[in-house]
């Protein structure tokens, strides 16, 4: 069993929880625009936990969010690979340049403090010696990097954004508290997930199958 490098945390004993650091951020935000690099910086070294549920929770709803998916879901696969092969989180300087609106920036970490405070009442540390082994970094890091994918697709369907951000959700909060049951539901809403966007792919290639088979019966 070889020691699985935690996601980075702050060098405290007992780090403030990512819904105290949301509102904190959401407090700065309000006087000052910010690029995506300043929020990387600010979040001294809680990205594969922080910048996850920032990039995921307002997905965890039934409604789709135009433009947003297809960006954001690049930055979360990106991040997943990276965590999965254990390497240091890496942005292209393009997206760390990108301008953070100011006026809509801390509606959005004000809306995630609360609904990842909500959360946190679940989280505990138990099973924490599932974080111990190199093997359950790749699996998250997998899944969150899959479920980026699924969050590139612009499917018009509702739940098919809203499952793969909970899993994201799930699995980066998972790593904050050391919690391996809230992993193992997140792994469960991933498979969850596979299933769902699964179904509707075989269900759109069927459906485009039966289209054209009947134009060449014409």
């Amino acid at each position: 069993m070889t020691p699985t490098p935690d996601l980075p945390e702050n060098d405290s004993l007992e780090p403030r929880r990512l819904s105290v650091e949301l509102q904190i951020l959401s407090d700065s935000a309000e006087h000052s625009d910010l690029t995506m690099g300043d929020l990387v910086d600010r979040l001294e070294g809680r990205v594969y936990t922080l910048l996850l549920v920032i990039l995921a929770l307002p997905f965890c709803q039934p409604i789709m969010l135009p433009g947003l998916s297809t960006p954001f879901g690049m930055v979360i696969a990106l991040l997943g690979l990276r965590f999965a092969l254990r390497q240091h989180p890496w942005l292209p300087q393009r997206l760390l340049k990108t301008h953070l609106s100011g006026k809509y920036l801390p509606r959005i970490l004000h809306g995630s403090a609360r609904v990842l405070g909500g959360i946190e009442r679940l989280l505990h540390p138990r099973l924490s010696f599932l974080f111990e082994f190199r093997l359950t970094q790749f699996l998250a890091g997998m899944a969150v990097f899959l479920c980026g994918l699924m969050l590139l697709l612009p499917l018009p369907i509702p739940f098919s954004n809203m499952l793969p951000a909970l899993t994201v959700v799930f699995v980066a909060s998972s790593f904050s508290e050391r919690d391996g049951v809230t992993l193992g539901a997140g792994l469960i809403l991933f498979l969850i997930s596979l299933g769902f966007i699964g179904v509707i792919l075989l269900g759109g290639t069927e459906a485009i199958s039966w289209i054209c088979n009947g134009f060449v019966r014409r």
